[in-house]
C-alpha cells in the first residue's frame, strides 16, 4: 500500500512560482492543503504515515490521536510547532531543513540593519515632503548615521545564519562578538551580557526554545549600549516585545528591525505595528521567501521524505 503523506499548509511556501516535480515524484499519496486551522489537524492526519507543516502546530494531543504518523517533515529551520519529546516518545521522526536560506535571511539582516544605520526612513521622508526642497544647502544632515566600520556587532545564535551575517559585518569593516550558549564559556565567544554591553548592533539568529523564549527582556534591553541597534529575523518569541518598545519610546536604544512577531500573523492593533515611531521596522517574516531559498526548501524536505521511504 502506498504511503499517505499529507501536507498542511503548501500555501505557506508560495508554490506557484516552484518547480514541483521532486515532490510529485515521490512515492506516496500526497495531499496538498494551503492551509489548515488547528480544529482540522488531526482529521486531515487521519491514516498518514507523514506529515509535511511549516507553522501547524503538532502536539502530544495530536500525535495521541495519529497513530500511524511516523514523520513529521518539518518545512522550516525552527521546530518550536512540534513536541519534540513527545514525538520522541511516539516513536516518531522529525526532520527540519538546514541552510536553505542562509543568503537570502543574511541579506535581509543587513538590510534592516543598513535602514536604520543610515536613516533611511526619515531621509526618505524628508526628500519627499518637501524638507529638503525647502534647505538652505544643498544637503539635509538632521539624522545622526551609525559608521558600521569600526562599530561592534554582537550575534547571539552562531549557528550557520548567524556565521553568514558575521561574514558580512566583518566584510563592512565591523569587529564580531559571537555570546556563549546555555554551556558556558566556550573559546572565542563572550558572556552575553558582556556582548549586550559592548555591541553597537545586535543580530539575533537563535532558535526558539523555553530557554531561550523572551531571552532580550527588560533587564538586557537595559544593558545594551545606549543607541544601539536590535536586529531580531530569528523568531519573534525571543524578545519581550513590550519591553523593546519601552526601550525606543524611552530612547535608550537606537533602533530595532524586527521580521519577526510573537504572534504571526500579528493582529493589525499590534502595539509594534501602531507605534509609529521611525527607528522601528517591522517587515513581514519576509526574509527568508526568495524563490532561490524556497526551492532550495523544497528540494530538501524532499529528500528528507525520500531518506525515511528508503530507510
Amino acid at each position: 500500500m502506498t504511503a499517505r503523506a499529507i501536507c498542511l499548509d503548501f500555501a505557506s511556501l508560495r508554490p506557484a512560482d516552484l518547480d514541483l516535480g521532486t515532490l510529485r515524484a515521490l512515492p506516496l499519496d500526497l495531499v496538498l492543503h494551503d492551509s489548515t486551522a488547528p480544529a482540522d489537524t488531526v482529521a486531515r492526519l487521519a491514516g498518514a504515515s507523514i506529515a509535511i507543516t511549516n507553522k501547524v502546530v503538532i502536539d502530544a494531543a495530536v500525535m495521541a490521536a495519529c497513530p500511524t504518523l511516523r514523520l513529521i517533515a518539518v518545512t522550516a529551520t525552527g521546530t518550536n510547532n512540534i513536541d519534540l519529546a513527545a514525538a520522541a516518545a511516539s516513536g516518531i521522526q522529525v526532520a527540519n531543513v538546514q541552510g536553505y536560506g542562509t543568503a537570502a535571511v543574511a541579506q535581509h539582516t543587513f538590510a534592516l540593519l543598513l535602514a536604520l544605520a543610515n536613516r533611511l526612513g526619515e531621509a526618505g521622508r524628508d526628500a519627499g515632503n518637501g524638507r529638503w526642497s525647502a534647505s538652505p544647502t544643498f544637503c539635509l544632515m538632521d539624522y545622526p548615521v551609525l559608521d558600521l566600520e569600526g562599530a561592534t556587532l554582537g550575534i547571539i545564535g552562531h549557528g550557520e545564519l548567524g556565521r553568514a551575517v558575521a561574514r558580512l559585518g566583518a566584510a563592512f569593516g565591523m569587529r564580531v562578538l559571537v555570546a556563549e550558549g546555555h554551556a558556558g564559556a566556550e573559546p572565542g565567544r563572550v558572556p552575553l551580557e558582556t556582548l549586550l554591553r559592548d555591541a553597537d548592533v545586535v543580530s539575533l539568529h537563535t532558535l526558539l526554545t523555553p530557554a531561550t523564549t523572551g531571552l532580550i527582556n527588560a533587564k538586557r534591553l537595559a544593558c545594551m549600549k545606549p543607541g544601539a541597534l536590535l536586529i531580531n529575523t530569528a523568531r519573534g518569541g525571543l524578545v519581550d516585545e513590550a519591553a523593546l518598545l519601552d526601550a525606543l519610546r524611552q530612547g535608550h536604544l537606537g533602533g530595532a528591525g524586527l521580521d519577526v512577531l510573537s504572534v504571526e500573523p500579528p493582529p493589525p492593533d499590534h502595539p509594534l505595528l501602531c507605534a509609529g515611531l521611525p527607528n522601528l521596522l517591522v517587515t513581514p517574516h519576509c526574509a527568508w521567501v526568495s524563490r532561490g531559498a524556497r526551492q532550495r526548501l523544497l528540494e530538501a524536505t524532499v529528500a528528507n521524505i525520500r531518506g525515511f521511504i528508503a530507510a
